[in-house]
């Protein structure tokens, strides 16, 4: 009690020498007001104060009625302060409020409604008696002469005249008004400490003025601004951050010819960066296509002209006939290099024992490749790169080791044979080529956020080099990969798809002058009546693809929570040699996936030698190039069950593929799935015809010797209608598939297919492969395709909850280095709500855990005197400490004072909204203007989890 006591006397003459200095600052002001109408900065005039009683009014000569206003208001204070003075000599130190509030009553809203309380209101004067009053009374009276009213005791060396002498706006006079009642400095401006008559220094250190304080945040630090790893970035920042940058530069282009060439280029950089990685990542698909289909063909062969051709170049020169253009003899396969000849069961088991050996070499040598060197170059890659472009901080996923790792295990996972596709992947290496290349230009390596927009750009470059459709790849980044596409992105994403396309078909991978290498064209139009074949076409693709996603979902569920995880080299060579024995027999299965989705695209020729052209020819009623519909032979019907069983295969096999530790891609498979289905439906429809051409469906529009059916059309629909129902794309896959055939005429019964199998799969469940892939893996996804419904309050979802330790916050003013190290070490939050005081609760700002982190260890290094005691401020002003107090830290740079807040009644589907389009990592919860809780992306994604009865302890990053 005598502490306290003696601390509230301390105060109490503290505060009174504070008031008389103010009210000193007070009557100089108006002893200084000029009869010709007072001082520039007011403008009013008051006659000397020996011609007025104590109580006269001024009397104010300018004829404008709110500067007599001013005055008079001005004179009052004086009054007042008179008498605030009075009852505090009188009485203990609540009249002190008691009178304090009572002044702000009268004084009414022109004085301090636009001053104290536009101040209270920010909550960011670190020594304000009407917004910490409580701490000021128990602080010691030996901090408050620094704290009182000098600000307004001052002579006029210079801070008026610099300050104030051009200013003639209401918005500054309110503020000099309302500043008058502030008892902390207007701005911590280390000369006018200097020029304070009989005050000890303000900066820092105590009264002595000996410890210097510096924030040496005002240059930047590296890392400062940064996220960790796993974490989600806090778009808003980024955006403002960008804007500022660009404001800058914009301002200072008009200062010299040096800048306007900065800021020119600064514009050009990002088409420059988008022609990079169009070339980049045409380059490296190119070679990919290369490569692979030599690896492919050297399971079965080896070209005696040179080693590096594949089976289709090495027999380009030969002199063989069209009709065994396969069988040259510059191409050996290895049972005709080993024993000399390729007929016999024995010749054919060699064979066969080549194909495994070669297809296990193939998958373990890229397996132990991701496993030593790159763990993120396995898998396709599309559902990281979803979650990367909405805002989530994955190191190492884009790096130069993933790419240069994936880029080779890619080539060696299809040469394997394995049931898996290069196009996913396709998109990984090219968003890889974009994050290394924004390394070169400093607004895309500094800014997450932009980073973003040229990922978008790149994955719109892998779809395009992976199909040959620029405009489809730029639909595909729109419609499902990308988070954030404004304008300008869709631009630069449809010029990178450009130069990539363009780079490949420079390149020329398969010879054909084609992109890829299934482009095929159909010239026969279709018929209305076979619009139902289509849908049941699209019906399968949806069954397919939600019997596909629960299955391989269930499976990498498995492999994650059970030992099968962890011998990931033992799955891959199991799943490869099971393959490889299946596929081996099949010449359907033992051809690579992209020469299969060819051979079933194809429209039947004259000189096509396939099993599936061997029809029964009736050459007299060829008409032109068009075949008419004809009788199946042998070969078709041989070709039917054999395709039946790859079918089966294939449907089995890519549940246990996908996911596997090796490049994988899913569009190959489930477009070969769908490829077969169709190819079966198409020649069945096509021998339905034929055979009964005088049936209702048919006499209208299919007559006897006419081209009526094409298979391949149906083989087409039938792909895209599988694809659709995986990865729930519509759009882009009608527009990728319109790019691969390049007929018009085919958009309707693709829409049909794909809008078909996204309806019914939807029917069964509403994921996609992609985002079931991200909810397994536990990624902070937040779909904002999706709609919330439920009634529930941001109350009923900010943390603490009941029960639970209060919020984990830091004072603005009052915290030593220790504290917020211990803080630190105690928690794993990302970031720390900063208040005024444990006791008010209002709130100041949010502060980043890796900033406090990065500039703590930096100040020690670099600020002499920062040790465990020194206390950490983020005010303006530093606060007053004894005299033996070390040097103060100042992290006011890394504050962020604009958080977003709501209220604790407001709607989580509001609160959703706001997650989803601003982008945000957290928002606060406030209550009268007091911090109840925080809620993160983690706490949304658990919440809407748990709406939806799943597992809301999935969610494992924020």
């Amino acid at each position: 009690m005598q502490g306290t006591s003696s601390t509230k006397e301390g105060a109490g003459v503290g505060w009174r020498q504070g008031m008389d200095g103010g009210r000193a600052g007070m009557e100089g002001c108006c002893r200084q007001l000029p009869a010709s109408g007072g001082p520039p900065w007011l403008g009013l005039g008051c006659p000397a104060p020996q011609d007025q009683g104590p109580q006269a009014p001024c009397d104010t000569r300018d004829p404008r009625r709110w500067g007599r206003a001013m005055a008079d208001e001005l004179c009052d204070l004086l009054r007042e302060f008179d008498e605030v003075m009075e009852d505090f000599d009188r009485g203990p130190t609540r009249q002190y409020e008691q009178h304090l509030e009572e002044l702000k009553r009268k004084a009414g809203t022109r004085v301090y409604d636009s001053g104290i309380d536009e101040l209270e209101s920010t909550s960011t004067s670190p020594g304000s008696s009407l917004n910490s009053s409580e701490e000021d009374l128990n602080t010691p009276a030996s901090a408050y002469p620094s704290k009182g009213l000098e600000a307004l005791a001052m002579d006029q060396k210079g801070y008026r005249r610099e300050s104030f002498q051009s200013s003639t706006s209401d918005e500054d006079m309110l503020e000099i008004a309302g500043a008058s009642l502030d008892f902390s400095m207007a701005e911590d401006d280390p000369p006018l400490d200097r020029e304070i008559g009989g005050f000890s220094s303000y900066n820092g250190g105590g009264m002595n003025g000996t410890s210097t304080m510096m924030d040496f945040l005002e240059e930047p630090l590296p890392g400062v601004g940064t996220y960790e790893d796993f974490n989600t970035i806090d778009w808003v920042r980024e955006k403002s951050r960008d804007r500022d940058r660009h404001r800058e530069i914009t301002s200072r282009s008009k200062e010299s010819t040096w800048a306007l060439i900065h800021s020119v280029s600064d514009a050009f950089s990002g088409w420059l960066l988008m022609l990079l990685i169009g070339l980049l990542a045409g380059s490296l698909a190119g070679l990919i296509d290369i490569s692979a289909h030599w690896m492919t063909d050297l399971k079965e062969g080896v070209c005696l002209a040179g080693f590096w051709f594949n089976h289709e170049h090495c027999c380009w020169k030969s002199n063989t006939t069209f009709t065994d253009r396969d069988k040259c003899p510059e191409w050996k396969s290895w049972s005709q290099l080993i024993l000399g000849h390729g007929e016999g069961a024995f010749a054919y088991i060699l064979n066969y024992f080549m194909y495994v050996v070669w297809a296990l070499l193939f998958s373990l040598l890229a397996v132990l490749l991701v496993k030593g060197f790159a763990p993120y170059a396995c898998g396709s890659g599309i559902p990281e790169i979803k979650t990367i472009l909405s805002g989530f901080i994955i190191r190492g996923y884009l790096g130069k080791w993933t790419l240069i790792i994936k880029t080779i295990t890619l080539v060696l996972a299809v040469s394997s044979g394995l049931s898996l596709g290069k196009e996913g992947p396709l998109v990984h290496v090219a968003c890889c080529c974009g994050n290394i290349l924004c390394h070169l230009f400093t607004k895309y390596r500094k800014n997450e956020a932009k980073r973003r927009e040229v990922l978008s750009a790149a994955a719109a470059a892998g779809v395009s080099v992976a199909f040959g459709a620029p405009i489809g790849g730029v639909l595909f980044s729109l419609e499902e990969v990308s988070y954030y596409f404004p304008l300008k992105t869709l631009w630069r994403s449809f010029f990178a798809a450009l130069v990539a396309a363009f780079t490949l078909r420079s390149i020329n991978p398969f010879g054909n002058s084609r992109l890829v290498l299934f482009y095929v064209e159909f010239h026969m139009p279709w018929h209305l009546l076979e619009l139902v074949p289509f849908i049941l076409l699209g019906i399968f693709g949806g069954l397919w693809g939600a019997f596909f996603i629960r299955s391989n979902i269930a499976w990498c569920r498995r492999r994650k929570t059970t030992k099968l995880g962890k011998y990931p080299v033992l799955e891959v060579f199991v799943v490869t040699a099971i393959t490889a024995v299946l596929a081996f027999p099949n010449e359907y299965t033992r051809m690579s996936t992209s020469e299969l989705i060819s051979e079933l695209f194809n429209d039947c020729g004259i000189l096509d030698s396939s099993k599936l052209c061997e029809y029964v020819n009736d050459f007299n009623s060829t008409k032109g190039d068009d075949l008419p519909d004809r009788a199946a032979g042998p070969g078709v019907y041989t070709a039917m069950w054999q395709l039946a069983l790859a079918l089966i295969m294939k449907v089995f096999i890519t549940i246990f593929t996908f996911g596997m530790k090796v490049p994988s891609g899913l569009f190959i498979p489930s477009m070969a799935v769908g490829a077969i289905a169709g190819r079966l439906l198409g020649v069945a429809m096509e021998q339905l015809a034929y055979y009964h051409h005088d049936w209702a469906i048919f006499s209208g529009w299919c007559s006897q010797g006419a081209d009526c059916i094409t298979p391949g059309l149906y083989a087409m629909v039938g792909a895209a209608a599988c694809l659709g129902g995986v990865t729930r794309m519509t759009v882009s896959l009608v527009v990728i598939m319109f790019e691969l055939t390049g007929g018009l005429e085919y958009i309707v019964p693709l829409m049909a297919a794909a809008m078909t199998s996204k309806w019914v799969a939807d029917a069964i469940g509403r994921e996609g492969i992609y985002d079931a892939h991200i909810r397994l893996n536990g990624y902070p996804f937040l779909e904002a395709k999706e709609e919330f419904s439920h009634k529930t309050l941001a109350m009923d979802v900010m943390r603490p909850r009941r029960n639970d330790p209060p919020l984990t916050v830091i004072t603005q003013d009052s915290m030593t280095v220790e504290d917020v190290e211990s803080i630190i070490n105690e928690t794993t939050y990302s970031g720390y709500p900063v208040v005024v005081s444990r006791e008010s609760q209002r709130l100041v700002g949010f502060v980043l855990r890796r900033d406090l982190i990065i500039s703590i260890e930096n100040a020690r290094k670099k600020q002499d005197g920062i040790v465990s005691t020194s206390v950490i401020y983020f005010t303006d002003h530093s606060p007053p400490l004894p005299p033996s107090s070390p040097s103060m830290l100042k992290l006011r740079s890394i504050l962020d004072l604009s958080p977003f807040t709501v209220t604790d009644q407001t709607p989580m589907e509001i609160v959703v909204d706001i997650f989803r389009k601003l982008g945000l990592r957290q928002c606060l919860v406030t209550h009268n203007g007091k911090l109840l809780g925080i809620i993160t992306k983690k706490d949304v994604l658990k919440h809407i989890a748990q709406l939806a009865n799943q597992d809301p302890d999935s969610i494992l990053f924020n």
